[in-house]
């Protein structure tokens, strides 16, 4: 007797599959992907899109207005969920298809999952070219999707209905497990999508994916021990692994129990709260002058879920003691490797439970301790100088906007950034009161991921207050998603900061020897210069075009109250000020590496080169 089947089209069945998929983790179960994103066009309107007409009741579909920003809505989800659900996108071929490429760079990168399911040519080239196909003159398989393959950790086309069959449960592995997940990507031919094929059941029974805790090697968890019981000066280094875990309460209680000060990366901030007190806020180039201080004088640099990027190692020249080892342990063997550490190869949770039972007892010199606390109590008063402001009837700056913030949120509020000068003052500044309060996507730092990443959070945790901070820079990159926010009814709330230019590499663009050339908005003279003026651009009004309740504020004063309002408010709302340019974050406390010409004749570059020579010389290889 032959087994039951279900006579279904290739994207019908992929859909019910979707459906009906699950992770799990200490006993909580969520559905793994929870809706889709699409914008629909030839490619994916007769398949995909009829597909989630016919099971509109078990999969949620949401309208975007750009693939990239699909993409980033689905990310902000992932991460606001610890990676236990995810979202898919799909999308037409050509450009459709194309526009998903940074946002699968984004997730990836940040090891957060997402499905990416665009359109793609006729496997059986039928119609041969079609509109948007992209022809390879001795590669008759490439199309546009294969721009996906190096930004996702699994990739196919599903040139046969019967090849979605291995190819869904790989997919679904992939986006589960938290050592691999990421962008995960299947290309979707458009005859294939509606060709019907005989669906064995077994195919869209419930399947559960078991997120795993994997716990420490003993003989590497015995030489960890070791390693910390011999240091005199360790230093944790937590990356956004320790959130992923939810390892926050463990870490606490490691740290209580050894005295060991905790500098975070910008996507490991807020794993212990701010007030706590070992915990020394950013580290790295935007980090605090507590932490890169001990990061200097480290013995022992224990490494809990980061990546270390060149903004946490201060481009290889932060951690300076001759006598410095690393410790590091990742859910990835990649990770851990890396500045030739001592590996824990683990889930961060786990390890740390781990290290605490093997170190009962050990703590650090009660000198170190005061050393560090002091350290902190002197940059909280930094904080608090940059985040007063004394004249109410003043511009703000952009610090005093922040503090303005500070004030104004609740500690399950979720704060949103990713590019421009913000993260740099954000990171060093913001006082993180729970484990997702500070949402910063710095792996890829991209701009225009802020608003709609709100609506994924927003999604993801309804009720919570959500902001997304934004430059005019970044504003301007991707707002279209406020229309998907008024039209699903999700209050995400936005800050617009308004300095008329990129400020952040503007600056940058002044330390290196680019005179901070074409980094603002002015208008161009006819010579070819640009004037004082700044743009007549209104953006308060174009966010209020798009559906958005507009607040603006021109004073300290005026910028508390519309805070206020916002909060308050059951609407998406964007509260909009001009800020003062004058800089009052504290200065860079490490470097960070961006060639400088070589030669020049221009004075600036000349001298931007001279400074960068002094601070290279200080790079080093941790052997």
């Amino acid at each position: 007797m032959s087994a039951p089947t279900r006579r279904l089209t290739t994207a019908q069945a992929l859909v019910r599959f979707l459906s009906a998929q699950y992770t799990e983790r200490d006993g909580v179960r969520r559905r793994l992907i929870a809706g889709t994103w699409g914008i629909f066009g030839h490619g994916n309107v007769a398949g995909i899109g009829q597909a989630l007409v016919e099971y509109a009741d078990v999969m949620p579909y949401h309208q975007g207005r750009n693939e990239q920003s699909m993409v980033h809505a689905a990310v902000g989800y992932a991460r606001q969920l610890d990676r236990l659900s995810a979202q898919a996108v799909t999308t037409s071929i050509g450009p459709g298809a194309t526009n998903l490429v940074t946002g699968a760079a984004l997730a990836t990168i940040n090891r957060l999952p997402v499905l990416l399911l665009p359109g793609d040519y006729f496997a059986s080239h039928a119609p041969d070219p079609l509109l948007q196909q992209l022809e390879h003159p001795v590669e008759a398989d490439v199309s546009v999707n294969d721009t996906l393959r190096p930004v996702s950790r699994y990739f196919d086309r599903i040139t046969r209905p019967e090849a979605l069959i291995p190819s869904a449960l790989q997919a679904m592995r992939v986006l589960a497990d938290p050592a691999e997940t990421g962008a995960v990507t299947l290309a979707l031919p458009q005859d294939v999508q509606a060709e019907a094929y005989d669906w064995p059941e077994e195919f869209f029974a419930e399947r559960v994916w078991y997120v795993r805790r994997p716990a420490p090697d003993p003989v590497e968890l015995s030489a960890a021990i070791e390693a910390i019981r011999s240091a005199e000066r360790p230093l944790i280094v937590a990356g956004g692994g320790v959130h992923h875990s939810r390892a926050e309460e463990a870490l606490k209680a490691f740290v209580e129990a050894t005295g060991i000060p905790v500098a975070s990366t910008q996507a490991g901030k807020g794993s212990l709260r701010h007030d706590h007190p070992a915990d020394l806020g950013g580290i790295g180039h935007t980090g605090t002058a507590v932490s890169d201080a001990l990061a200097r004088t480290a013995d022992l640099v224990i490494g809990v879920g980061t990546r270390y990027t060149d903004f946490t190692t201060a481009s290889g020249t932060l951690f300076q003691n001759p006598d410095v080892r690393f410790l590091n342990l990742n859910i990835t063997g990649f990770d851990a490797h890396k500045l030739a550490a001592r590996t824990l190869v683990c889930d961060a949770r786990s390890g740390l439970e781990r290290l605490a039972e093997g170190l009962a007892g050990h703590r650090v010199p009660e000198a170190y301790e005061a050393e560090y606390r002091a350290g902190k109590d002197r940059w909280d008063e930094v904080v608090a100088a940059a985040y007063r402001a004394d004249d109410d009837s003043a511009v703000p700056t952009q610090t005093q906007v922040l503090g303005a913030l500070d004030a104004t949120v609740g500690d399950d509020d979720v704060v949103i950034n990713a590019a421009g000068s913000l993260p740099g003052d954000l990171h060093k500044l913001w006082r993180s009161r729970s484990p997702r309060q500070y949402h910063l996507e710095y792996g890829y730092s991209c701009m225009g991921y802020e608003i709609p990443a709100g609506i994924g959070v927003q999604q993801a945790a309804p009720g919570t207050p959500v902001w997304a901070l934004v430059g005019d820079g970044t504003y301007l990159m991707m707002p279209t998603e406020i229309v998907t926010a008024v039209q699903e009814g999700l209050p995400v709330n936005i800050v617009l900061l308004q300095n008329h230019g990129y400020a952040s590499i503007g600056g940058l663009s002044q330390e290196t020897g680019g005179e901070r050339f074409g980094t603002a908005y002015r208008f161009r003279a006819a010579d070819g210069t640009f004037t004082g003026a700044p743009l007549p651009v209104d953006l308060a009004a174009n966010a209020a075009s798009l559906g958005m309740d507009v607040l603006r504020a021109k004073t300290v004063r005026e910028l508390r109250e519309a805070l206020a309002a916002a909060r308050a408010s059951d609407r998406p709302t964007c509260v909009y000020v001009e800020t003062d340019p004058a800089a009052t974050a504290p200065p860079a406390e490490a470097w960070w590496d961006v060639p400088v010409a070589e030669t020049a004749t221009r004075e600036a570059a000349v001298e931007a080169r001279e400074r960068y020579d002094r601070h290279v010389v200080d790079r080093r290889h941790h052997l």
